[in-house]
C-alpha cells in the first residue's frame, strides 16, 4: 500500500506545480499586455492624439479586459463529466505494465488472505 501513497502524493504535487506553472503563464502574459499597453499609449500621446490622463485609464481598461478574458477562459470543469456526480470517480492503478488480469488464481487467493490476516491484526491491535 505504500505504492499507493507515493501515487497520490505524486499526484499531489503534479497538481501544485501545474497550477503554479499556469498562474505563472497568466501574470506572465498580463505583465506583457501591460507592456504594450502602455507602449502604445504612450505613443498616442507623442502624437498628441490623447492626453496623459486618458492614456493612463486606456492603460487600465486594457489591463482589466485581458483579466476578464482571462477569467471567463479559465477552465470550470470537464465537459465529459457532469457537474455534480453522486457516483465516485473510478480510478484504475496499474503499474509496470502490470494488469489485474494477469494474476493467477492462486496469487489472487493468496493476497485475500493476506488482505484477511491484516484485518484481523488490525482488529487486534485496535482492541488492544
Amino acid at each position: 500500500m505504500a505504492g499507493l501513497g507515493d501515487i497520490v502524493q505524486k499526484a499531489f504535487y503534479l497538481g501544485v506545480g501545474l497550477a503554479t506553472a499556469a498562474g505563472e503563464q497568466a501574470g506572465e502574459k498580463l505583465s506583457s499586455i501591460g507592456v504594450q499597453a502602455q507602449k502604445l499609449a504612450d505613443e498616442m500621446v507623442a502624437k498628441g492624439e490623447i492626453t496623459t490622463e486618458e492614456a493612463r485609464k486606456l492603460v487600465d481598461d486594457m489591463i482589466k479586459s485581458a483579466q476578464q478574458q482571462n477569467l471567463n477562459q479559465a477552465p470550470t470543469s470537464n465537459p465529459e463529466r457532469p457537474k455534480k456526480s453522486t457516483e465516485p470517480r473510478r480510478i484504475e492503478i496499474v503499474s509496470d505494465g502490470e494488469t489485474s488480469s494477469s494474476k493467477s488464481p492462486e496469487d489472487v487467493s493468496q493476497m485475500r488472505k493476506q488482505v484477511e490476516a491484516l484485518q484481523e491484526e488490525l482488529k487486534r491491535m485496535k482492541n488492544s
